[in-house]
């Protein structure tokens, strides 16, 4: 293929998956820097945002729902008690158990590294792109929200 040829849809498509994933990485790690500091595992970052968009879960359902054994997933919870940003109440329906919800604090925590991030990104892109440039974008990710539709 010599320079002049167009690129076929196909490679067209598997070099800008690659551009965007690699941009996404990026962006994602950007943010994370953003975000506040915190020393919690990946696992506990999981359940934590698990707790948070599926409300309170006992242990074996967390560990269920993660892919892992209950006495890991104890282990992940028993971090998260003592860092305070979980607490466990009595499941009304089954006294035996044990739910596990986020705690005032961490709702507070998550907020606030949300604001966070979302706070560097708006002012980056405020200083780094030029309104005509901040169309582009809205219009870019138009496209990208229509790849991810169901």
């Amino acid at each position: 293929m010599n320079a002049s040829t167009p690129l076929r849809n196909s490679e067209l498509a598997a070099g800008l998956a690659r551009e965007i994933g690699v941009l996404a990485g990026r962006l994602k790690r950007r943010l994370r820097e953003h975000g506040g500091k915190h020393d919690l595992t990946p696992s506990q970052v999981s359940v934590v945002l698990r707790l948070e968009k599926d409300g309170p879960a006992a242990v074996s359902t967390l560990a269920r729902a993660e892919l892992m054994r209950p006495q890991s997933m104890s282990a992940v919870v028993a971090a998260l008690l003592e860092a305070g940003l979980v607490r466990g109440a009595p499941n009304p329906g089954d006294g035996r158990q044990t739910l596990m919800s986020l705690t005032p604090r961490c709702v507070k925590w998550l907020r606030a590294g949300r604001a966070a991030k979302r706070d560097w990104l708006t002012a980056t892109i405020s200083r780094k792109l030029s309104v005509r440039e901040q169309e582009k974008l809205r219009t870019a990710l138009k496209l990208l929200a229509r790849l991810v539709e169901e």
